[in-house]
């Protein structure tokens, strides 16, 4: 089957950011840099790598910055001449890689949670499917393995499962407190790695004020209409300080998993 390259993607980028507040003080979490780009132009590069360059932005905390990046995106990203006076020109010297780019900026609301600004969106999504991945999550995923097993199974959901280590140690403890075993980096249970695929019926599950993780996934589930995809690759949630300097040391160190492109 050829995949339909049409598929928009939703990427939520509303959120407060507080486990990240000194980068996000000033600037809504998927605009906190690395390697001197902001984590929201990593995820679109991946999706654009596979061919989908339909993006749809929930914006929310100075969701101002976002815009203006956009707004601002060519002058930023070229060379250029300009021209002063009445007759104001500027003439472009070279072409960023970002060609063919389609990005809808949406007013989600400042305090929306994840399912609301997903709902709030819903007008401009106009294929029967589409996909929503959260603003601070990078992996090396095939996006179009993960398409091709939502139209698999049929079902209208399909969300990325993924193991990421613990970021502590695992002890084994008798009752006199002696260790009896002490294990580092073991992998947790499957988690929500976001990379999600819907159905469009899916907004029917959805109102302007519900956590898309909680109410509408659990329905979902309940209706047998939820499928996960597992990656076994590398994932990261760019939650904390400590996570953000990791991916920049990865990124300057030329060791970037998700740098698929």
């Amino acid at each position: 089957m050829e995949l339909d390259h049409n598929i928009p993607v939703v990427i939520l980028c509303g959120g407060l950011g507080t486990r990240l507040r000194e980068e996000t003080e000033y600037k809504p979490k998927p605009m906190v840099e690395i390697g001197g780009r902001p984590v929201l132009w990593h995820i679109m590069k991946l999706y654009a790598h596979y061919g989908f360059r339909r993006f749809i932005l929930c914006l929310g905390y100075k969701g101002s910055v976002i815009k203006d990046y956009f707004i601002n995106y060519e002058a930023m990203s070229n060379d250029f001449t300009i021209h002063l006076g009445h007759q104001n020109q500027m003439v472009y010297k070279s072409n960023h890689t970002e060609q063919d780019f389609e990005v809808t900026l949406a007013d989600t609301g400042l305090r929306t949670m994840t399912g609301g600004r997903v709902k709030r969106i819903e007008r401009f999504v106009d294929t029967e499917t589409f996909m929503v991945t959260y603003g601070d999550g990078l992996a090396n995923l095939n996006i179009e393995d993960l398409v091709d097993y939502h139209f698999s199974h049929g079902k209208l959901a399909t969300l990325t499962a993924t193991r990421p280590p613990s970021r502590y140690g695992i002890l084994e403890m008798q009752e006199t407190g002696q260790i009896s075993r002490f294990r580092e980096k073991v992998q947790t249970d499957w988690i929500n790695g976001g990379f999600l695929v819907f159905n469009r019926r899916v907004f029917d599950y959805l109102d302007p004020d519900c956590v898309l993780e909680q109410e509408p996934m659990g329905r979902l589930a309940e209706d047998d209409q939820l499928m996960g995809f597992r990656h076994e690759g590398f994932w990261i949630g760019m939650d904390t300080y400590r996570e953000y300097e990791l991916l920049n040391q990865m990124w300057d160190a030329g060791d970037a998993p998700w740098k698929v492109w």
